[in-house]
C-alpha cells in the first residue's frame, strides 16, 4: 500500500472498509455475548427448558467430566468462558487457511456467513449447540484474516501502522458499545430472541460493507502450502519472544474477560443499578465499558503524540506493561468498592469508576499487541501469527471461566483481588523481561522490513 494514500481520516481507504466491517461485526457478536450468560444462567439452563437443547445432556456429562459438578450459575460461567476461548482459539487455524489455501478474503467472507447462521440459529432453544459451533467456526476465519488485511495497508516502516490499529480497535469499541444497548435491551427486555436475531441482522451488515470495499483493500500475498514459505534465520527467534508477549496478555485476558462472564452477575447481584428510580439493565454496563474506550482513545493517542515529539513515546512492550498495571488498578478498585459498601449493596459509582480504568488498560494492551504481532511475525506465518496474538483471548477467557466457580466460593471483594494479582503479575514479567524480548523482536521487525514490500491496492 502506498504512503501516499490518505483517503480515511490519513490513512489509506481500505482502512475505513474494514473499520465498518469490524465495527458492525463487533456489534453481532458482542450483542450475543452481553446476553449469554444471563441468558443460561437465568432461563435456558433451567429444568424444563434445558432438556429441549439438542444434545446437551451428553455436552454437559462431558465438560463435568473434566471440571467437576457444576451448579446452574457455574455451568453458565464455564460454558461461557469455553465458548469465548474457542472464539479466539480458532483465528490461528482460521488464519493459517487464509495464508495457505482460501486467501484472506474469501476467510472473511466465508466466515462472515457462518456467523450470520449461528446468530440466528440462537432463536431456537433447541440449536444453542449448532449455534455455538457455527460462531466458533466462523469466527476463527473472520478474525485473523480481517486484522492481517489491516497490517498488509501499511509498509513496515509507515508511522501510521500503530495509529491504523487504534482506529481498528476503536471500531470493536463502537460495535461493542453500541451492541449491549441494542440487542442487549431487545434481549433484557422484550425476550431474548430478539436480541440473538438483531445480531444476525448485523452479520448481513457486515457482508454488505465488506464486499462493497473489496477493490479498496490489500491485494492478496501469494499462497503455498509449504510447510514454511519464505522462512528465515531468526524467525524462530522472533515466534519464541512473541510467544512471552502472549502469555503475558493471556494474564491481561484473564482478567478483562470477567468483564463480560461473572461481572454482570455481580452487578445483578451486589450493585445497586438504580438511578432515580430507573433500573439500569445489567446489559448497559458493558456498553460503558465501550463508551469509555471512545472516550478515552482520542486522549491516548493524543498522549502518545505528545511523547513522540519529545521522543519520549514508550515501546510497545512498556506500554503493554502500564496496560496490564493499570487494569490491577481497576480490578483493585471493584474490591475496595465491595469493601466500602460491607453487607450493603455497592454504589454504582465503583463500577461506573471501573470502567473508566481498565479502558485505559485496554488501550495500552490489545492495540498494541495487535500491532507488535503484525510489525514482528515473519511473512510466511503473519496471518497466523495475527490468529495467536488472539490465542491470547482464548487462554484467558477458558481461564476466566474456570476461575468463575470460585466466585461463589469466595466473597467478591477477594475474587476481585486475585484478578487483580493475575494481571498484575504481566506488568512484573515485563519489566523483568523486557531488554531480552525487545531485541528480539526488533530483530524479527528488521527481518520482515527486509523481506517484504508494501503491497498495492487491487485495480
Amino acid at each position: 500500500m502506498k504512503e501516499t494514500d490518505r483517503s480515511f481520516f490519513g490513512h489509506p481507504r481500505g482502512l475505513g472498509f474494514i473499520v465498518f466491517t469490524e465495527a458492525w461485526e463487533r456489534f453481532s457478536f458482542y450483542g450475543m455475548q452481553a446476553l449469554l450468560v444471563l441468558y443460561m444462567s437465568g432461563y435456558l439452563l433451567h429444568p424444563g427448558v434445558v432438556e429441549q437443547v439438542s444434545g446437551f445432556g451428553v455436552f454437559r456429562s462431558a465438560l463435568e467430566s473434566v471440571v467437576g459438578r457444576l451448579s446452574t450459575q457455574a455451568l453458565a460461567m464455564q460454558i461461557f468462558g469455553l465458548y469465548v476461548g474457542l472464539v479466539y482459539f480458532l483465528p490461528v487455524f482460521g488464519g493459517l487457511l487464509g495464508d495457505r489455501v482460501l486467501g484472506t478474503r474469501r476467510a472473511v467472507i466465508v466466515g462472515a456467513v457462518l456467523m450470520a447462521i449461528g446468530h440466528f440459529l440462537m432463536a431456537l432453544e433447541s440449536a444453542f449447540l449448532a449455534a455455538l459451533f457455527a460462531l466458533i467456526i466462523g469466527s476463527g476465519l473472520l478474525k485473523g484474516n480481517l486484522v492481517a488485511q489491516v497490517g498488509r495497508l501499511y509498509a513496515k516502516s509507515d508511522l501510521r501502522r500503530d495509529r491504523g490499529f487504534s482506529l481498528y480497535c476503536l471500531a470493536i469499541n463502537v460495535g461493542a458499545f453500541l451492541s449491549p444497548l441494542g440487542c442487549g435491551t431487545l434481549g433484557e427486555r422484550f425476550g431474548w430472541h430478539y436480541g440473538f436475531t438483531a445480531a444476525g441482522f448485523g452479520m448481513l451488515i457486515v457482508l454488505a460493507i465488506y464486499l462493497w470495499g473489496q477493490r479498496y483493500l490489500p491485494a492478496e500475498p501469494p499462497r503455498s502450502r509449504s510447510v514454511a514459505p519464505g522462512w528465515q534465520p531468526g524467525n524462530g527467534r522472533t515466534i519464541g519472544a512473541l510467544a512471552v508477549v502472549f502469555f503475558i496478555t493471556t494474564l491481561y485476558w484473564t482478567a478483562q474477560t470477567q468483564v463480560w462472564n461473572t461481572y454482570p452477575l455481580w452487578i445483578k447481584g451486589r450493585v445497586a443499578h438504580h438511578l432515580f428510580g430507573f433500573e439500569i439493565p445489567v446489559t448497559w454496563f458493558q456498553s460503558l465499558d465501550s463508551l469509555t474506550v471512545l472516550a478515552l482513545a482520542p486522549v491516548v493517542i493524543w498522549f502518545w503524540r505528545r511523547q513522540a515529539q519529545r521522543s519520549e513515546e514508550p515501546d510497545d512492550l512498556a506500554k503493554i506493561g502500564v496496560g496490564c498495571a493499570v487494569f490491577a488498578l481497576a480490578c483493585g478498585e471493584l474490591a475496595a468498592g465491595e469493601f466500602f459498601a460491607g453487607t450493603d449493596p455497592v454504589n454504582v459509582l465503583w463500577p461506573a469508576l471501573f470502567h473508566f480504568i481498565c479502558a485505559i488498560g485496554y488501550l495500552y494492551v490489545f492495540p498494541v499487541a495487535l500491532a507488535l504481532f503484525s510489525r514482528a511475525a515473519p511473512p510466511a506465518v503473519n496471518a497466523m501469527m495475527a490468529g495467536v496474538c488472539y490465542l491470547a483471548l482464548f487462554a484467558g477467557s477458558v481461564t476466566s471461566g474456570w476461575l468463575g466457580r470460585f466466585y461463589e466460593a469466595m466473597t467478591p471483594r477477594n475474587f476481585w483481588l486475585m484478578h487483580a494479582a493475575v494481571v498484575g503479575a504481566g506488568a512484573i514479567l515485563i519489566v523483568l523481561l523486557r531488554a531480552p524480548l525487545a531485541r528480539a523482536l526488533d530483530a524479527g521487525a528488521r527481518a520482515a522490513s527486509l523481506s517484504t514490500t508494501p503491497m498495492e491496492i487491487n485495480a
